[in-house]
């Protein structure tokens, strides 16, 4: 990515952050990120068009997920490479922007939020996410279930939602305790009790 654009990109995601997308003016993304108008209207013609491409870039980037990229012959190494995958991801993001304060980190939550109302295209990207990482784990299950790995009464689906779900609501509630660092051991822990009672 380019110097400049990565600068402005950098510098309205944490005003964002910060504030939100409605309260931040164009004019002081521009002052704030030390370039003249001209250099940053080269790279972006509106502020929609520049959270547009932070969503895009960094929130995305999160939620799109590889499964097939992940271990096939485990299911417990499969969960464990997405919990590591998608953990390091967030805190990448984290790290780029220089953000070592967690207490506030519900706001990245918050500015998905904004992106989706004032972007109606990014719901349906978010759902064609979630019925692709449904998916994923759903063929992993499965794949654990036929080979013997686990066993259970439930569907290969059903399965899947325990996992998802349960560390889509730990997330945020960790999160807004100020505890993001805190949720990788937390999930783990809960993923590994789900696994040792699944296991055959």
């Amino acid at each position: 990515m380019n110097d400049s654009r990565e600068h402005i990109l950098k510098t309205a995601f944490i005003l964002f952050l910060q504030k939100s997308f409605k309260e931040v003016t164009l004019k002081e993304i521009v002052e704030k990120s030390g370039l003249s108008k001209g250099a940053f209207y080269h790279y972006f013609p509106s502020k929609e068009k520049l959270f547009h491409e932070i969503v895009e870039s960094f929130y995305f980037k999160i939620l799109k997920i590889d499964f097939g990229s992940f271990n096939k012959n485990s299911f417990y190494d499969f969960y464990h490479d997405v919990l590591n995958h998608t953990v390091m991801k967030f805190l990448g993001i984290k790290e780029f922007l220089d953000d070592s304060y967690d207490e506030d980190d519900i706001t990245y939550f918050t500015l998905m939020l904004d992106a989706v109302k004032l972007f109606p295209g990014f719901q349906a990207q978010i759902k064609e996410v979630h019925v692709h990482e449904l998916a994923g784990w759903e063929q992993a299950i499965q794949s654990a279930l036929d080979r013997g790995e686990i066993k259970s009464r439930m569907t290969a689906r059903q399965i899947a939602q325990l996992f998802i779900y349960s560390s889509d609501g730990i997330t945020p509630h960790l999160v807004m305790a100020g505890r993001i660092r805190a949720v990788h051991s937390e999930i783990k822990a809960l993923w590994d009790a789900l696994y040792d009672d699944l296991k055959a």
